[in-house]
């Protein structure tokens, strides 16, 4: 069976394309980022097509490539454009595939939809959380989200370890740890196989 996951985070900048990297090389799964804003000659596609090795994956083309790094509701009237939810059709493959969002869970699309309304009921969740002052209140409001939408929901930490915020947020939220990612210098393919070994097990019984 065929898994698709959904990476998304508690905030921006906190490690959604190298979780993605990691989950796309572990499963030798194909990639898909619907929604790019911003950075268009180092996106988050080419970023993950670099740091992989397998040669199985495939790198999906982005439905919205947006030229401001902003909220894409933002980004889309400054391309004069609407981000419209029917226009974003998942690629057809007989592959894992790995989605990646933007920013956080309720970053808005457009005036009603947010990136929540593109994971599908039978997506699996993997939530990166990194730790900074205010991530425990992140973490739980999305987590929270997630669980009360009905989602199958996993947490990988992303960052030097933390017990105390670690801890709380497995216990006030039960989820599902699958692992954490140290500070690194770099990440490079190397790295990414590391981690893909490293989590590959736990993926695979997602």
């Amino acid at each position: 069976m065929f898994k698709k996951i959904f990476v998304t985070g508690i905030s921006t900048d906190v490690g959604k394309s190298i979780v993605a990297a990691i989950i796309t090389e572990a499963l030798e799964a194909d990639y898909w980022k619907p929604i790019q804003a911003g950075d268009l000659e180092h996106c988050d596609s080419h970023k993950v097509k670099t740091w992989i090795s397998n040669p199985r994956s495939v790198i999906y083309p982005n439905q919205y490539a947006l030229k401001s790094a902003m909220s894409p509701h933002a980004a889309a009237e400054i391309d004069d454009l609407k981000i419209e939810l029917h226009k974003i059709q998942e690629p057809q493959t007989t592959n894992h595939l790995v989605i990646e969002g933007a920013g956080g869970l309720l970053v808005p699309l457009n005036d009603t939809d947010t990136i929540l309304d593109l994971i599908q009921p039978t997506y699996k969740v993997i939530v990166v959380c990194r730790h900074y002052l205010g991530s425990i209140n992140h973490s739980l409001l999305t987590l929270q989200l997630l669980i009360q939408k009905g989602f199958e929901v996993s947490v990988i930490f992303n960052g030097n370890k933390n017990q105390a915020t670690e801890s709380i947020i497995q216990k006030m939220t039960g989820v599902n740890v699958i692992g954490r990612i140290n500070e690194e210098a770099f990440f490079d393919k190397k790295v990414i196989k590391k981690y893909a070994d490293l989590f590959k097990k736990c993926l695979f019984k997602l």
